[in-house]
């Protein structure tokens, strides 16, 4: 798998941004073409899906808001976070003939996160139909196992004590992926409170230099890359 670390970069629309460059990477790809991963930290913007309903943006305050064909509601990516986008054929990944399929994708993804958090001694935790990875506000680095209660009247998760440190957002398209995750380093939250983040009202984020882990965009990103290049590996 290739790395490429692409910087700070504004997300763009419409054939000069992040996106188009990911769809016309993998239209081109061929057979044989090596995966690639890149790493990206962006200018302040919010993303929504390609089914994302505006009125989870509260106000967007300035700040852009970019319509993607990814899944998922929406999002916000800001410096200080690392954002990974892994350009990869499903079809090779694992020992297994013919790849894995999504499911199995995002939990490798959501592995790599787990893994990048447990380097830093936070334990993250997958939440039942919610993709990405929380921590425990009141001890994020403890090791308990979490016990989710049932959800709420309103049908979405019970998320109290819980906050979101990394999120997921990807499109597959005929067994190649683009889009992907996005890890909270040390970055200014504020602008999560300006939309229901991924979809849920009141969901509380954080970073890791909330959790009191200091550390830099770089390390945070060296690290991710190496788990997410282990769990996306040829078979």
């Amino acid at each position: 798998m290739l790395l490429k670390s692409l910087g700070r970069l504004a997300y763009g629309e419409g054939e000069s941004g992040i996106e188009a460059a990911m769809r016309r990477f993998t239209q081109a790809r061929a057979v044989d073409s090596e995966d690639e991963l890149w790493l990206v930290e962006h200018e302040p913007v919010y993303t929504l899906g390609v089914a994302g309903r505006p009125a989870h943006v509260l106000d967007a305050a300035g700040v852009p808001l970019v319509r993607t064909d990814r899944g998922g509601q929406v999002t916000y990516h800001g410096p200080g976070q690392v954002v990974a986008y892994p350009l990869v054929d499903l079809r090779r990944i694992g020992p297994s003939p013919g790849g894995i399929y999504v499911k199995e994708y995002v939990y490798r993804l959501e592995a790599a996160v787990l893994a990048t958090l447990a380097d830093f001694g936070v334990t993250g935790h997958r939440v039942r139909s919610a993709p990405g990875i929380y921590v425990r506000q009141d001890d994020p680095f403890g090791h308990a196992a979490l016990a989710m209660p049932p959800a709420l009247a309103s049908g979405q998760p019970d998320f109290r004590g819980l906050a979101k440190i990394a999120a997921l957002g990807v499109k597959v398209s005929q067994h190649r992926s683009y889009h992907g995750l996005a890890l909270n380093v040390a970055m200014d939250l504020a602008p999560f409170a300006r939309i229901d983040p991924c979809g849920y009202p009141g969901l509380q984020t954080v970073d890791l230099r909330g959790l009191g882990v200091l550390t830099t965009w770089a390390e945070a990103a060296e690290r991710l890359a190496v788990h997410l290049q282990r769990q996306l590996q040829r078979g």
